[in-house]
């Protein structure tokens, strides 16, 4: 079974950083987006962001000019940079990929607490 791997959450107190990673595999070729949903307990899983092959993103009002989204095509790597961070941003966050023929992978998820 191909395996997002993510990394990068943790315990950050209000307005802190942290920065999320995602690598997929080398056998998930073609890959058409990247990008990044959150769920938080008793909520829907929603977009936080995505950026697809050309480099163009889209971003959840709630983190628009606080994270940023970035990928490496060499390395089938996406990156979710997120600043001021606030509690409302505590949940699971999970990675997501898409392949030009609409294949699609999910990571295992990995917890952000903001919290003081």
């Amino acid at each position: 079974q191909v395996q997002l791997v993510e990394s990068g959450g943790g315990l950050v107190q209000p307005g802190g950083s942290l920065r999320l990673s995602c690598a997929a595999p080398g056998s998930i070729s073609n890959i058409y987006a990247m990008g990044w949903y959150r769920q938080a307990p008793g909520k829907q899983r929603e977009l936080v962001a995505t950026i697809i092959s050309g480099g163009s993103t889209n971003y959840a009002d709630s983190v628009k000019g606080r994270f940023t989204i970035s990928r490496d095509n060499a390395k089938n790597t996406v990156i979710l940079q997120m600043n001021s961070l606030k509690p409302d941003d505590t949940a699971v966050y999970y990675c997501k990929v898409v392949t030009w023929g609409a294949l699609e992978y999910w990571g295992q998820g990995t917890q952000v607490t903001v919290s003081s």
